[in-house]
This record gives C-alpha cells, sequence and structure tokens, in this order.
C-alpha cells in the first residue's frame, strides 16, 4: 500500500538508502529484497517498506521508519520485520493421506531421475512384507491380553515406579481419609 505525501518531507521518501543501511546492520543484505513501498505516519514519519527474502517468511515485510527531527537530516527510528496481508493465514487443509501420498510419489520421481529402484534396494519381496505384516499383528495381539497384574508381578517398574511426587505409595494409609472427604469441602 502506497499513500500520497501529503506532509512528508520529500528526503523521507527518498531515503532507501538510509533505511537499506539500517537492516543490513540487523539482518544480512541477501534476506532483504526490492522496495515495497511505504506508508506516511502520524507525526510525518513515513514507514519504507522491503519485502522479505527469507526463506519461511512470504509477504513478510523488512520496514524501516525514517524521521526528520529538528529540521535536520533524516534519521532511523526502528527497524522491524512486520506480517503482510496474507502472510499470517494457514494454507487450506490437506487431508494427510493426500499430503502422504504427494509425498511418495515425489519421492518416487527423484528415486526415478537418480536412476534407484527404491523397491530393489529393500531386497524384500511382497511375499516377505506380508510375513512382516502378520508378525506385527500377533505382538499388537499379545499386547492386549497384558493388564496391571503382570507387571506387578514380575517386579516391572512401568506402572509401579515406587513412589509418585516424592511419595512412595507402597506405605500410603488406606484407612486414612482422601482430600475431598476432609470436613469443610
Amino acid at each position: 500500500m502506497t499513500s500520497m505525501p501529503d506532509a512528508a518531507d520529500a528526503r523521507l521518501l527518498d531515503a532507501h538508502d538510509l533505511a537499506l543501511a539500517a537492516l543490513h546492520e540487523i539482518t544480512p543484505a541477501h534476506t532483504v529484497g526490492a522496495a515495497a513501498g511505504y506508508t506516511i505516519e502520524d507525526g510525518g514519519a513515513v514507514s519504507l517498506r522491503f519485502a522479505s527474502a527469507m526463506a519461511g517468511y512470504p509477504d513478510w515485510f523488512w520496514t524501516v521508519s525514517v524521521a526528520v527531527v529538528d529540521g535536520s537530516e533524516p534519521t532511523v527510528l526502528e527497524a522491524e520485520l512486520l506480517p503482510g496481508e496474507g502472510s499470517l493465514l494457514a494454507p487450506e487443509w490437506v487431508p494427510w493421506a493426500v499430503r502422504l501420498a504427494d509425498y511418495q510419489a515425489a519421492q518416487a520421481a527423484l528415486a526415478a531421475e537418480r536412476g534407484d529402484d527404491e523397491l530393489a534396494d529393500d531386497d524384500l519381496d511382497d511375499d516377505e512384507l506380508d510375513e512382516d505384516d502378520d508378525a506385527d499383528e500377533s505382538d499388537i495381539d499379545d499386547l492386549d491380553d497384558l493388564d496391571a497384574a503382570d507387571f506387578d508381578q514380575d517386579g516391572s517398574p512401568i506402572l509401579h515406579a515406587g513412589d509418585v511426587d516424592g511419595v512412595d505409595i507402597d506405605v500410603l494409609d488406606e484407612d486414612a481419609p482422601d482430600d475431598d472427604d476432609a470436613p469443610g469441602r
């Protein structure tokens, strides 16, 4: 967005070199893109915008506010990276299955460019893959048969570490009233 200079000092509108020098003090030169307009602020200051050339910051702008103080030469008030109108909008949602399919297609295309055959690299045929799937399913079935008693008998610390938040749960008085049962609640 570019405002018409009603009361802006022409020197501020032409202060691109001053603004770029200020930006190069806070960010590498390759992160600053082309001039992208200006805004006249209240009090006569001018904010000069430059496109951001940083990866991951599309539609962001380096903004340098300049002003003339007490009739002297233009000076920099502040420099910052600000979002543009569309920069904070999330991209349209794409289901995971579609993203996965796109990723797999891209990986297959890269492998084809290199002359690699991903399945040949794995040295597995379809029968071996099916056997691995069957083994995984039987492991899952075994997990369904486990309960807390299985862990208490073998001394496993998975479900019972001996204390919770510094309190040994084996020595708790089972007859003691709970905090919820205390009078006044």
